[in-house]
């Protein structure tokens, strides 16, 4: 492993980097896409997500209204075989796992091409920085995941990501490694100037508690495996490059399944890494890189845990709780690009009502590892003139369809012998749950932590943000997380 002794990225992977991303103005690769699916009429718009600047609602304002929030279709049985068999055993769910993997992976997240399986990917640590949080001594390390530059030299992808753990550990450390936005230098994922030295960032709450409790935290860059942005940026990044600069078939992977395949190299990294223990990692990410979150648990098993924040439409949401962002709002110009191509039908013609699976059954297919789910606090009707806009961002993400989707899913993790979605003290159990929609009226208010079992769920009360439920996770993770102490 090479060791570079002058680097731009250490600093700046101490914290995460919340970037925005502008969209491409290239629509050319939607266009291609709706031709190669042979859809000639124009998709359904997705609903607004802002009001007029006079205040007012303009016609396509998302729903808000729970009278108006079901889909005509039923949502989808969990513990149902394709052919109609009632799954009661173990055995049949892992049947029951292809059935739902081959529908997700050409339908919803699309597929990774075979190259991306195999290409290399070399690890090197650019810099390695000694500093302390608090009175805990840390080292941290900039680590860069180039990938194999003879399969297409003409496209170069390099896995940014960071990884601090202290440096008094007596053994090998946990890690939570959170989703960062850009990367190194650049606030559109480009790098920046050789020899640049971002700003020192101290360590939040999160990662001192971390610290404080033997284990360690990195982040990594979801833009430097993909670009956030659809059009000609599909001929870039890791889907450019396995792809040799050609467009995507329509059951290619898109973006957030790109990212999680960067988050599976970083597992492979850490399981030759002598200061983590690969088998105790979790992840972590807010609204996008919390869909990116809840899709690299699925398809990343070893991952031991998660924290998926306020992940909406294609995260842990039902599809057919018609809160919000919706399916059109995923199949259009904006947004296609995470999907696969073939997911882009659902917004023309076909309709959420078409859709072979939902949302829970995703989530199930992380038993019976640990999870914990969450989003902020919902008002209905929040949005509409007249009304609270305090928590005007989750309503779009939807919190309500979260919880339908997570309780809905917690009958596997009984199945597979670990515990459903529970709150002992409470008496609240969601081991059986036949309608994950009619759930609802079971929702326990915001600040109910539902973390008595391995799959949790907890409403916070302060907006699109993860920050509050940053405590109740590592709580919750303290259960699987055991740290090897610190050297006298």
């Amino acid at each position: 492993m090479k060791i570079a002794t002058l680097s731009a990225f250490a600093a700046l992977f101490v914290a995460p980097i919340a970037v925005v991303i502008a969209q491409g103005n290239d629509n050319a690769d939607h266009q291609a896409m709706l031709a190669e699916l042979h859809i000639t009429s124009p998709l359904r718009p997705g609903p607004a997500g802002r009001l007029n600047p006079d205040g007012s609602a303009p016609p396509n304002f998302a729903n808000y209204d729970e009278s108006k929030a079901t889909a005509k279709s039923r949502v989808p049985s969990l513990l149902v075989m394709n052919d109609g068999r009632t799954i009661t055993t173990p055995a049949m769910w892992a049947q029951r796992r292809k059935e739902l993997f081959e529908i997700f992976d050409r339908e919803i997240y699309g597929r990774v091409p075979d190259a991306a399986k195999t290409i290399k990917v070399t690890w090197e640590v650019a810099s390695t920085t000694q500093d302390a949080s608090g009175a805990i001594p840390t080292i941290t390390r900039a680590l860069v995941g180039h990938v194999d530059p003879t399969y297409y030299p003409a496209i170069t992808v390099d896995i940014m990501a960071s990884v601090t753990t202290p440096a008094n550990a007596a053994g090998k450390v946990p890690v939570i490694i959170q989703w960062g936005g850009g990367a190194p230098g650049g606030g559109r994922g480009r790098p920046g100037p050789p020899g640049a030295t971002p700003p020192r960032r101290a360590p939040v709450f999160w990662q001192q508690e971390a610290l404080a409790r033997g284990w360690g935290y990195g982040s990594l860059s979801a833009t430097s495996i993909q670009p956030d942005a659809g059009g000609d940026n599909l001929t870039k990044g890791i889907i450019g490059l396995i792809n040799k600069g050609e467009r995507r078939k329509p059951d290619d992977w898109g973006a957030l399944r790109a990212w999680s395949w960067g988050a599976s190299r970083l597992m492979d990294y850490l399981e030759t890494d002598a200061l983590v223990d690969a088998k105790q990692v979790a992840l972590e990410g807010h609204s996008r890189y919390g869909k990116a979150t809840m899709v690299t648990l699925v398809y990343e098993p070893r991952i031991l845990t998660g924290f998926v924040s306020s992940s909406g439409e294609g995260g842990a949401k039902l599809w057919r709780h018609l809160v919000g962002q919706s399916v059109e709002s995923l199949a259009n110009a904006g947004e296609y690009y995470w999907m696969a191509g073939n997911f882009i039908r659902y917004g023309g013609p076909l309709t959420v009502d078409d859709l072979p699976i939902d949302q829970h059954q995703f989530i199930a297919l992380v038993a019976p590892r640990p999870i914990f789910i969450s989003g902020g606090e919902y008002i209905e009707g929040n949005g509409v003139p007249g009304t609270n806009s305090r928590y005007s961002l989750e309503d779009w993400q939807d919190t309500p369809g979260t919880f339908m989707a997570t309780a809905g899913a917690s009958p596997v993790w009984k199945l597979l012998g670990r515990k459903p979605l529970s709150n002992t003290a409470l008496g609240l159990s969601f081991d059986d749950v036949p309608d994950p929609i009619a759930i609802k009226a079971k929702m326990p208010p915001p600040l109910t932590p539902l973390i008595d079992g391995d799959i949790a769920f907890r409403q916070h009360d302060q907006g699109h943000t993860d920050v509050p439920n940053w405590p109740t996770f590592i709580e919750f993770c303290s259960r699987y997380f055991h740290s090897p102490g610190v050297r006298r």
